[in-house]
């Protein structure tokens, strides 16, 4: 158990000491606490000995004060120290967090760990901002105060002290076993907090395919059913916890008994005066309270622990390497950019096998083949989402790995298929692409990607609020919104996931134009889905089983009569193909 306070204590860095100091206030505060017990052992003793007189009476009464004024002087330190330190600890371990994922390769988001993240955001680090500066400093002050107490017993009686120190050994292994057995529980109670909320996110991001195949009832027993693993596993935790506490309580009880029948014995024998035989039964009861109340927090430290596993379990995700000192010269006599040999897997399954391609400067290369040719994953790796397992990407004939993501990124814009805008001001969605951008540089911006105008038209222009994911907005205007940033951005290199794949017709002609504002005088990287929007690429690149089956130009790698020609012949005989 001391071990788990230590191992928030290394958490809590920069606030040990105010914990400390708390700690420190809150033993000062219950040592106070046990002031009536002391007045009273004086007065009777007194009493006794027939010395009580109206001025001690008098002082014992100016004694009890004092010690009351003190207890709120330190209950008020205390809190001060230690109120709102829980939430500062872990607001500076959320911004942790998001550098860390940051810097994490996109793979880790596409494991199924989306659920995983939430739930450490979610539950993990609330419950310990929740629960840890309302228990630490009184379990730090709990161990101080059974320390003393059993030092206090030497004091009055080596023997006294001896049993003391028994019941202290006793209770302490019963509390350890007890927390080793919660443990356990907590990884469970845990864990099952997670599913649900991987079972919520499915729940909810699927929503619209659960409803057009009528899947509600199916879909909804099995969500029904991890809140009631959720719900098993708590009522499990508390069962089992419930006979360590019972066991905690019962030796208390009968070490009380035990020192109480001790003490009769020594007054019996003439060793112990009435007046410390009195003492003793107005303190034996609080004499093994702090360790009582210490193990009675286990439960909460316990799932503190199961927590911090979490925790730490993605902060132990490796990073991808940002160590490098290289430099992206603003210009290169070489290719803008270039692939050689270049292999990659995801797991066990390898997706690019031995991929060589060089990119000139101010031109547009496309990338067209299968579904799950590769495509996206050669995309994915000139921005170092992925590291590359063998072979190397050069930009402007530098290796991407030795150059730190941010500059790396400054040189790179993507559009993708998928806009995801967040829930804050068209003007700050658009203004992410450049943060030290002027307003009027915004608006043009806006202009240039042709949504000036519908954004004009909203409530309050520039500065309405859109809903997260852009939801009060449509799927066009999302794009061209994201289109704006990047031509805000004003990178030399674009990346584009065919932006207008899935959009309708009247949007298409306003995104095409807004496309062609941003490549202007850019290289481009196209992945390709409709073949008859790359025609006049400079360079196409067949992708077919993670390798470079053809490349060429539209013209010759129609001439060439292979699989790019066979494609496009397929494509053109589907009903609305030609536009």
């Amino acid at each position: 158990m001391i071990a788990l306070v230590q191992r928030i204590l290394r958490l809590a860095e920069g606030y040990r000491t105010r914990i400390r100091i708390a700690a420190v206030c809150s033993f000062l505060k219950a040592f106070l606490s046990k002031a009536p017990i002391i007045v009273a052992y004086y007065l009777i003793a007194a009493f006794i000995e027939k010395r009580v007189t109206g001025m001690s009476c008098a002082l014992s009464g100016a004694a009890l004060v004092l010690c009351l004024c003190l207890q709120c002087v330190f209950q008020n330190l205390a809190d001060r120290m230690q109120s709102g330190a829980g939430f500062e600890m872990f607001a500076d371990l959320r911004k942790k967090l998001g550098e860390h994922l940051r810097r994490m390769p996109m793979g880790f988001f596409t494991e199924g760990n989306i659920g995983r993240i939430s739930s450490v955001l979610s539950t993990d680090m609330v419950f310990i901002e929740e629960n840890l500066m309302m228990v630490l400093a009184d379990l730090m002050s709990h161990l101080f105060s059974a320390a003393i107490f059993v030092l206090f017993m030497f004091a009055f009686d080596w023997r006294l002290g001896i049993a003391a120190l028994i019941v202290t050994v006793v209770i302490y292994g019963i509390g350890e076993a007890m927390k080793k057995n919660t443990l356990m529980h907590s990884d469970e109670r845990q864990a099952a907090a997670q599913q649900v909320t991987d079972a919520v996110i499915d729940f909810t991001e699927g929503i619209g395919i659960i409803k057009t195949y009528n899947l509600l009832g199916e879909k909804s027993k099995e969500l029904t059913e991890s809140f009631q693993v959720n719900c098993d596993k708590n009522i499990e935790f508390e069962i089992d916890y419930a006979p360590w506490s019972r066991a905690i309580n019962l030796t208390h009880g009968i070490g009380s008994a035990v020192m109480l029948g001790l003490s009769w014995l020594l007054y019996q024998d003439g060793t112990m005066s009435l007046a410390m035989f009195i003492g003793m039964l107005l303190f034996v009861f609080e004499l093994f309270s702090p360790l009582k109340a210490f193990y009675g927090q286990v439960a909460r430290l316990t799932v503190m622990n199961a927590c911090l596993d979490r925790i730490e379990a993605i902060f132990d995700e490796p990073e991808l390497d940002n160590s490098g000192i290289g430099m992206i010269p603003d210009s290169a006599e070489g290719p803008e950019i270039e692939f050689q040999n270049v292999s990659f897997g995801y797991d066990e399954r390898e997706v690019l096998k031995n991929v060589s391609f060089a990119v000139p400067k101010d031109s547009m290369t496309a990338l067209v083949g299968p579904s799950g040719s590769g495509k996206s994953t050669i995309a994915n790796l000139l921005p170092r989402f992925w590291d590359v397992q063998k072979g190397k990407v050069l930009l402007r004939g530098v290796d991407v790995k030795i150059v730190p993501l941010a500059e790396l990124m400054d040189k790179i814009s993507m559009v993708f298929q998928r806009v995801y805008l967040f829930q804050d001001t068209v003007y700050n969605n658009i203004a992410i692409g450049r943060m030290d951008a002027s307003r009027e540089e915004v608006e043009e911006a806006a202009k240039k990607a042709r949504c000036y105008d519908f954004i004009m038209a909203l409530p309050d222009g520039f500065d309405t609020v859109i809903g997260e994911g852009g939801a009060s907005l449509s799927g066009g205007e999302q794009q061209r919104i994201s289109i704006a940033r990047c031509i805000l951005k004003d990178a030399p290199i674009v990346i584009l996931d065919e932006a207008t794949a899935s959009v309708d017709a009247d949007n298409e002609s306003h995104i095409q134009a807004a496309i062609s504002e941003l490549v202007r005088g850019k290289t481009l990287l196209v992945i390709a889905h409709r073949l008859n929007t790359i025609q006049s690429a400079d360079q196409i690149l067949v992708i077919e089983d993670g390798e470079i089956a053809e490349r060429g130009s539209h013209a010759s790698l129609m001439a060439a009569d292979g699989l790019y020609r066979n494609m496009v012949t397929k494509r053109s005989e589907i009903k609305g193909f030609a536009r």
